[in-house]
């Protein structure tokens, strides 16, 4: 018996005692995990930018794909379909106006670098003929002029013209065929890393809504009111012929994304510029366009905000697109709105953890005091 009794006291003190090679063993896994998971996400940085495109073009395509699905009987096909018609009246308008407009950009710089005052750049603005780069210009002896001159740094050019274009063409494919991944195996993807996210499923919910709602607010309600309003301020530039009036839309785009005075950064000084080239009539047309794209913000997004509303006050959205462009480059308009999106619900659950450990505090407090006061009384 006292044998017996021994082994079973050496068998509880051995199992009572810490595991220290497990325990070691436990942390080597965690630290390793952890090392992987990094050097696998930094494999994923370079075209971070295609993919993170592709999840939120996935998520708001979402509905209209579950509704192709049910009409084609297969998700395969819908997504091949959504995938088809956003390269065709999406992607290749887009390059095809990118590339065709960069010329007229580099003469509407090089026009108004070699105006003499700032009323000769308002009158460039609304005057003169819309020039381009021409090929034709470009005959033989001149190339080997420009190449006896600059040969060396027109190779270095060439070197990173060529890097771009490949980088942009990769990123095209791969946003296209992650498009299409995320659009067939989206929710399994959702569901594996719901199952391994170090967060509970009420966080990474949470988080993943934050994704979903700045996703939608940059492209549909922030993006397509650029859009519109760039739309509109071209029909003018159109209206009152001033040259280089797709360039400059594409300006009044990009300048509407920018708080309180938006697109009347373009609209104005164009309209000034007529008014400088003895064109009063064109200039007040113009003017009155102008005003109408402004109120354009006004009248779109409580209709943009019915599919996606983002709810970041309008001057904190426009330093976090400009920090993000600082840090990222120029996809960091995209990225900047996500982390600061991100940072706003993470302080949000922290504090309401903090309220709810309180409470919890607060509650084993009461009920101490209720223990020691049922055992005062029948002392008393």
């Amino acid at each position: 018996m006292s044998e017996t009794r021994a082994l079973r006291n050496l068998v509880t003190r051995e199992a009572s005692r810490p595991s220290r090679p497990a325990a070691s063993e436990g942390k080597a896994l965690v630290w390793l995990v952890g090392a992987l998971t990094l050097a696998g996400a930094a494999t994923l940085v370079p075209f971070w930018a295609p993919f993170l495109l592709a999840a939120w073009g996935a998520i708001i395509a979402w509905p209209v794909q579950q509704r192709l699905t049910r009409a084609l009987g297969g998700p395969k096909r819908s997504a091949a379909l959504l995938t088809a018609l956003l390269v065709l009246v999406i992607l290749l308008p887009v390059v095809v106006a990118t590339l065709s407009l960069s010329g007229s950009a580099i003469a509407l710089g090089q026009r108004l670098s070699e105006s003499k005052s700032a009323a000769d750049a308002l009158k460039t603005l609304s005057s003169g003929e819309a020039t381009s780069f021409d090929l034709k210009q470009l005959d033989p002896e001149h190339v080997l002029t420009l190449v006896r001159q600059h040969g060396a740094t027109a190779l270095a050019a060439g070197r990173k013209i060529f890097g771009a274009a490949s980088v942009a063409l990769i990123g095209l494919v791969l946003f296209v065929t992650a498009f299409y991944t995320l659009l067939t195996e989206g929710k399994a993807a959702h569901d594996w890393l719901v199952e391994r996210a170090p967060l509970s499923r009420g966080d990474f919910h949470r988080l993943a809504n934050v994704f979903s709602e700045v996703g939608r607010g940059l492209v549909i309600g922030v993006g397509l009111t650029a859009l519109c309003q760039g739309a509109v301020a071209t029909i003018g530039y159109l209206v009152t012929g001033v040259p280089q009036a797709l360039m400059l839309g594409m300006l009044t785009v990009f300048a509407s994304l920018i708080p309180s005075v938006g697109s009347a950064l373009i609209w104005v000084p164009v309209s000034a510029g007529l008014a400088l080239s003895g064109r009063p009539g064109a200039a007040l047309v113009m003017l009155f366009i102008g005003l109408f794209v402004s109120v354009v913000d006004n009248l779109l997004r409580p209709l943009f905000a019915r599919y996606a509303e983002l709810r970041m006050n309008s001057l904190l959205l426009f330093v976090a697109m400009l920090g993000g462009i600082v840090l990222f480059g120029t996809w960091g308009l995209l990225l900047g709105p996500l982390l600061v999106g991100w940072a706003s619900e993470g302080l949000s659950m922290l504090s309401e953890q903090r309220v709810e450990l309180g409470e919890q505090r607060a509650r084993a407090l009461l009920s101490l005091a209720h223990e020691q006061t049922a055992q005062a009384e029948p002392k008393a």
